[in-house]
């Protein structure tokens, strides 16, 4: 049996503000945006080649502080490429990271320990890992 995680709640202040960030300064796909009443709205948005969302909302998901989450990690196989992207959509974002010595420095030595940061508006903390390819 296959088990997939599909979504993962992220909890936000604002979600205007925290739509904003993810589909347009992450480039998040927007799978939808639900007013379900005036006090519950809902929303999906999943990152680019991702087989897991984020949702964000009021009213229907659980409570939980805004910006609490931490240790969110987006995996990529080029981390050089994925900074340049994230610094020209206007994040705030570390510089690469070498965390490490990589356990297989082919076919990348940045594979598995090149790493970059960045939090969203409320405070949810995001890690972005390369690896280029998967055995």
């Amino acid at each position: 049996m296959n088990w997939t995680l599909e979504v993962v709640v992220v909890p936000v202040a604002d979600l205007d503000r925290a739509k904003e960030f993810y589909a347009d300064r992450l480039g998040f796909h927007v799978d939808h945006d639900t007013r379900i009443s005036e006090d519950a709205r809902l929303m999906q948005l999943t990152p680019p080649g991702s087989g897991c969302s984020v949702v964000i909302g009021t009213g229907v998901v659980p409570e939980m502080p805004p910006g609490s989450l931490k240790g969110l990690q987006l995996v990529v196989p080029d981390i050089e490429a994925a900074h340049a992207e994230l610094v020209e959509r206007g994040v705030d974002v570390s510089d690469v990271q070498v965390l490490g010595r990589s356990p297989s420095p082919t076919p990348h030595p940045l594979d598995n320990v090149g790493f970059v940061f960045f939090s969203d508006p409320d405070g949810n903390q995001w890690a972005v890992q390369q690896i280029s390819s998967r055995a």
